[in-house]
């Protein structure tokens, strides 16, 4: 459990915005599991985010707790507690790193299915909060974050420190996961990912999880062994900023010419970014009416033999795109 170092003149008032969020999440459900209602009871939000951003007039408006208004210090408080993503560090106008909506932070730490003794690898240290939830459940020996840009693992690490939690914060390459504190019980990544690395299941043993964004959603893969895993997304909704690093980027899909309320759909836009190397766009539209319009739970994805696909109902069956190129038919693998 976190001790919060030296006064914190917001530690009266972050407390009961920490039980009105609690209050909130359970409201909707996302705490079923008492040790992360725990979790998201004690740790302060607000040590994260000293300095955050969100969205105002087409552009990014600043909010800090160390701004002279006092109705701005209680905004950007209340803010800090708000069940939102926040922007956490920018860089010539663009998003680089964000906290992550409470609400989806919980679903994908239940999806993570995590026990006691597990080791965690979290993908995109972010503001180092997810990390601290990690450390509250499991001990600070038990996970690693790691992020390509120093000064979001420098953030993060002084944050972390504040809140009293101590987890291993590394800079580096997070498609390239981290082998020096191999093997683990668990991987979740807090960047959208094209696909899934290669090296991330090289490091998890037999039976681990891996949650992990995809697409604008987020699929729960069961590991085998090094070579295969397989699993289907969550219901839930989800769009952060894409991994940087060795992985490209996921192309923009194409959406010329495609009928107003297909692209209004945000279940279409799933399944037209989720196959967009593999699949014409106008046969994603044909395909997701004649399925009727399927929910996110009803697609999965597949890693085997150094091949990864998507699908829609079976791994096997007759609907299957290639994830990180051109499409191939997973018939005989």
């Amino acid at each position: 459990m976190g001790v919060v170092r030296g006064q914190d003149p917001f530690a009266e008032d972050a407390a009961e915005a920490r039980r009105r969020l609690v209050a909130a999440l359970d409201a909707e459900g996302c705490l079923p599991d008492p040790t992360w209602r725990a979790a998201f009871a004690e740790v302060p939000r607000h040590l994260f985010v000293p300095v955050y951003h969100v969205g105002a007039f087409g552009g990014y408006e600043r909010l800090s707790r160390d701004d002279p208004d006092p109705l701005d210090r209680l905004r950007w408080l209340e803010g800090a507690y708000e069940d939102r993503p926040l922007g956490t560090l920018l860089r010539d106008d663009d998003l680089l790193s964000s906290a992550s909506q409470p609400s989806l932070m919980a679903d994908m730490l239940h999806a993570l299915d995590v026990r006691d003794g597990d080791t965690v690898l979290e993908i995109g240290a972010g503001s180092g909060y997810n990390a601290a939830l990690l450390s509250h459940r499991l001990g600070d020996s038990r996970v690693t974050t790691v992020d390509l840009d120093t000064d979001i693992t420098d953030a993060a690490r002084a944050h972390l420190h504040e809140a009293g939690y101590h987890p291993a914060v590394v800079t580096g390459d997070g498609a390239l996961g981290c082998p020096g504190r191999a093997p683990f019980d668990r991987i979740i990544a807090t960047c959208a990912m094209p696909s899934v690395p290669a090296a991330w299941l090289g490091q998890c043993r037999p039976d681990a999880i891996v949650v992990t964004p995809l697409s604008t959603g987020i699929v729960r893969l069961r590991v085998e062994d090094a070579g295969h895993a397989e699993g289907r997304f969550l219901h839930t909704s989800a769009y952060f900023v894409p991994v940087r690093g060795a992985l490209p980027a996921a192309p923009e899909p194409r959406t010329g010419g495609l009928p107003r309320r297909a692209l209004d759909s945000d279940l279409f836009r799933f399944l037209l970014t989720l196959a967009s190397e593999s699949l014409d766009p106008y046969e994603a539209y044909a395909l997701w009416r004649r399925e009727g319009r399927p929910d996110r739970e009803r697609y999965g994805v597949t890693v085997r033999g150094g091949r990864q696909w998507a699908w829609l109902d079976d791994p096997g069956g007759p609907y299957s795109w290639a994830l990180g190129g051109p499409a191939r038919s997973p018939a005989g693998a």
